[in-house]
């Protein structure tokens, strides 16, 4: 059966069409998903358990900076002062499954945003699909760059201080899998979505809610939730708020740029149009 054009969809036909795309995505992340849960010893060990481990390349680099500083550092010690343990008879199994599932997101987004992609681009120009082609790349590129950044950053900065943090000497960290896993999860999914702004700002400036005037006149503002942002998802040192900041701000000033080279476009189009009527 012929695919109908988009004027002649109907409210009920549009929701069958995304159903559709539904189905495709979450069957392309169980699908991945299932493959990370038959390879799921080697991603624990290797990649999930990886921060805690002194030889990690995050705390090797910034074990190096301080000794090159002649500062003191937890970023040299010989291990890590926390034990992981499982509290629930399902602990485990859950932690192997809901790790499966995110890594089966993760893996599979370009393929997300591109089924995404197919059922909103039927509404848009020839000219605005033409110029959109890179949007997929671009689009996994940056969740990828935040997913690693959250991984390499943000995880093992939060493990070192939480780890090393103490109000008394009576008191051991013993953590429970889930906990430990939830943090790994959220640092890594939450930097890769933050990283989309740019892309968030792009659809925003098309359809009109957000401007490059707006985003200048309330940067300040902008800067200060950054550094909330950063104070929340960080140990609360000045180091590692800033390095989280960094790449946050630059992102914000990238997203002023794309929404400048957006409405300069939109108004290039409208004065053509005038010319051609």
């Amino acid at each position: 059966m012929a695919k109908k054009d988009i004027n002649e969809m109907s409210f009920l036909d549009h929701l069958e069409d995304l159903r559709w795309h539904l189905i495709r995505i979450c069957s392309a992340i169980m699908i991945v998903a299932t493959l990370a849960y038959i390879f799921s010893r080697f991603i624990f060990d290797k990649i999930i358990f990886a921060p805690l481990h002194m030889d990690f390349p995050t705390y090797d680099f910034l074990c190096r900076a301080a000794q090159f500083l002649d500062v003191e550092t937890t970023f040299c010690a010989d291990k890590i002062p926390l034990i992981l343990q499982n509290r629930t008879m399902a602990g485990q199994f859950s932690a192997d499954i809901w790790t499966a599932i995110l890594g089966g997101f993760i893996i599979s987004f370009p393929y997300v945003i591109y089924q995404l992609w197919k059922f909103i681009s039927p509404g848009l120009h020839s000219n605005e699909r033409k110029h959109s082609r890179g949007f997929i790349i671009i689009c996994s590129i940056l969740f990828f760059i935040g997913v690693l950044f959250g991984y390499y950053i943000i995880t093992p900065l939060s493990i070192n201080f939480l780890a090393n943090y103490s109000i008394s000497a009576m008191v051991d960290n013993q953590i429970d899998i889930s906990s430990y896993i939830a943090l790994v999860r959220a640092s890594a999914l939450a930097s890769g979505l933050i990283f989309e702004l740019p892309i968030i700002i792009y659809f925003l400036t098309k359809i009109g809610l957000v401007t490059p005037e707006f985003l200048r006149k309330y940067r300040k503002y902008a800067l200060v939730i950054v550094l909330i942002l950063s104070a929340i998802i960080t140990p609360p040192d000045i180091a590692s708020q800033v390095i989280v900041a960094i790449p946050i701000i630059i992102l914000y000033q990238v997203s002023i740029y794309i929404s400048k080279i957006v409405i300069r476009n939109q108004k290039r189009k409208e004065k053509k149009n005038v010319r051609v009527s």
